[in-house]
């Protein structure tokens, strides 16, 4: 019975049942009021655009809801248009596609172009009448605005929290590929097996397109929202992030195939490293790992709860990991006198361990925020300034200088 109120809790922080039930809610509603305001039967051309405007966030509603409205009247003033003129028939039909598609091109609709066809030929497929077509239009106004309404009354959630748990996920798997490079590194590594943790590594940037899909969704529930006093600063302190980690995942490729060309120059039985060298690698690595994840939960805990903690640990894993890192450099240093011919292969392995460094270095990380928001501040103000200035030209006042 425990993991009942458990599963019950990943549900309502899950997009898609969230999304579900409010869509499955909006459009009752918009068929109930279009129930009375229309002549029509059946008015299900209303829940049908509220299924279409109602999105997972409140700025996916306001940006969208326009062009989708432009979109299905036009749609169905096109098939009105047809309807006067000419049946349903299947050169007809073809017809009413190619100018549909066309007028969706000519508006800018954008990705709603195909919904202009689907208009045109829902109405002209379910009337000949221009009077029932307008009833169409009516349904299609009261559908986008009952979604609207309800998105406006009921806000979506804030998806910052599953945006978070998608970071600190990234950053537990570049730990894990970490450590499973560490595990192999004082014994023969055959070529096969390097190149499986290369492939690993490559994999890393689909799991990051994901993250990043997530984080847009956490974005736009940032924008409008009325419950987020400090919208920007969240927005760019997990923006930044996300960039951080994408760095140090290009970074761990460049590890894993830096292992790779060293493991083809090693005979079948013959260690990557003496065992001293590759103790000291494994503690960097584990220390990387460890600093890795203490930046994940850093910049997730930095929009919800008091950072001073994470902040603390990740400090900690960078000295003890810059502090292994010089050790394995005095040590490979004597490794090179004795292969020389890899020693351009060991000054890259230092050199990316270092960028990682570089990269959750505290200091980087709180010019790189300020610099961030700076960016974002000053265009606000643009955009603000341009605001006033079209309004001041509206009202017909002269246009003054700032300067």
């Amino acid at each position: 019975m425990s993991g009942i109120p458990s599963a019950l809790s990943r549900a309502r922080r899950d997009p898609v049942v969230v999304q579900t039930l409010r869509a499955t809610v909006a459009a009752t509603l918009s068929y109930a009021v279009a129930e009375r305001l229309s002549s029509q039967p059946a008015p299900l051309t209303a829940p049908l655009t509220t299924l279409l405007v109602v999105q997972v966030t409140l700025y996916s509603t306001l940006t969208t809801s326009a062009r989708r409205v432009v979109s299905v009247v036009a749609g169905v003033v096109l098939a009105i248009g047809f309807s006067s003129v000419v049946g349903l028939s299947w050169w007809s039909l073809g017809l009413i596609i190619l100018a549909s598609l066309t007028l969706g091109q000519f508006i800018r609709v954008g990705e709603f172009v195909q919904e202009v066809a689907i208009s045109a030929m829902l109405v002209l497929g379910v009337t000949q009448l221009a009077s029932q077509a307008w009833d169409r239009v009516l349904e299609t106004l009261v559908g986008a605005g009952v979604g609207l309404a309800f998105n406006l009354l009921f806000a979506p959630p804030v998806w910052v929290e599953s945006a978070g748990e998608s970071i600190e996920d990234l950053a537990r798997r570049v730990r894990q590929l970490l450590l499973r490079f560490g595990e192999e590194l004082d014994g023969p590594i055959p070529v096969a097996r390097a190149a499986e943790r290369l492939h690993e590594a490559r994999q890393l940037d689909q799991y990051i397109a994901e993250v990043d899909a997530a984080l847009r969704q956490a974005e736009d529930s940032l924008r409008f929202n009325p419950r987020i006093s400090e919208p920007l600063l969240s927005r760019v302190v997990l923006r930044t992030g996300l960039d951080t980690l994408e760095i140090c995942v290009v970074v761990v490729r460049v590890i894993a195939r830096s292992l790779t060309d060293l493991a083809r120059r090693r005979s079948l039985d013959e260690a990557l490293f003496e065992p001293e060298i590759a103790a000291g690698l494994r503690d960097v690595l584990g220390h990387l790992g460890g600093a890795l994840v203490s930046f994940g939960v850093l910049v997730t805990t930095q929009v919800s709860r008091d950072a001073e903690g994470a902040e603390e640990r990740l400090a900690a894993e960078l000295r003890a990991a810059w502090a292994s890192r010089d050790h394995v450099a005095e040590l490979l240093l004597r490794q090179v006198q004795q292969h020389p011919l890899a020693w351009q292969l060991h000054g890259a392995l230092l050199a990316e361990i270092d960028r990682i460094l570089d990269e959750l270095d505290l200091e980087h990380r709180t010019s790189r925020l300020m610099e961030e928001l700076d960016r974002g501040r000053t265009l606000r103000r643009r955009q603000g300034s341009a605001r006033a200035m079209l309004r001041r030209l509206a009202r017909g006042e002269p246009f003054r200088s700032s300067r």
